[in-house]
């Protein structure tokens, strides 16, 4: 069975393909990942470039580990120290704040801002505005005023009136009538007896 195999494979017309096709792919690596040097560069430029790259990426590397190694060292001292993730959040923050603060965009929107208040308090428009609100303001009070005097005149004039002394003389009239006649119920429901007097005695016999 192996051998009908072996003479099936040998017989097959895909022969050689396989080691053709292999014998085609260059040995040399570097040389495959080689791209043609850009336009305006020697092969000496080129090959000084790569290099200098490959040392900034070992560089790069380097200063990767150095930081990593740094942060363990900072989170053990925060440990030590026991702050938590939350006290470094907030230090963070205001950092951060602290730097737009001092930064030049920071400082120069300022600026601008402060520029343009002052031009619009300064502008005739602006004050023109605030002196109407000012007069908007001032007549208001004087009519919420005049309309307290006049509602006050009106309620004395009300009071002083015929029909109100009239209306007060039939509420007072009322109220001494419900007064007096509260006056005689209580003294309807005292004892016929005076304070001074005694009780009769009984002198009858036994």
């Amino acid at each position: 069975m192996e051998s009908a195999n072996q003479d099936i494979n040998l017989n097959s017309p895909n022969k050689g393909l396989l080691s053709d096709s292999m014998t085609d792919v260059p040995v040399d690596s570097a040389a495959a990942a080689r791209t043609s040097a850009p336009e305006g560069l020697t092969l000496a430029e080129e090959e000084e470039l790569r290099s200098e790259l490959a040392k900034v990426e070992e560089e790069i590397g380097t200063l990767r580990q150095v930081l990593a190694a740094k942060e363990r060292h900072c989170g053990e001292l925060k440990r030590k120290l026991g702050l938590t993730p939350l006290d470094g959040l907030k230090q963070n923050l205001s950092k951060s704040w602290h730097d737009v603060q001092v930064s030049n965009a920071y400082v120069k929107t300022s600026e601008k801002l402060g520029e343009w208040n002052e031009k619009v308090t300064q502008s005739d428009f602006y004050k023109k505005t605030q002196e109407t609100l000012s007069q908007a303001g001032q007549k208001t009070s004087a009519a919420l005023s005049n309309v307290g005097s006049v509602i006050s005149r009106k309620l004395g004039d009300m009071r002083n009136s015929a029909t109100f002394k009239s209306f007060e003389d039939r509420v007072g009239t009322i109220k001494s009538r419900v007064v007096g006649s509260r006056e005689n119920s209580t003294d309807g429901l005292h004892s016929p007896l005076g304070a001074g007097d005694k009780p009769p005695q009984d002198n009858a016999p036994f």
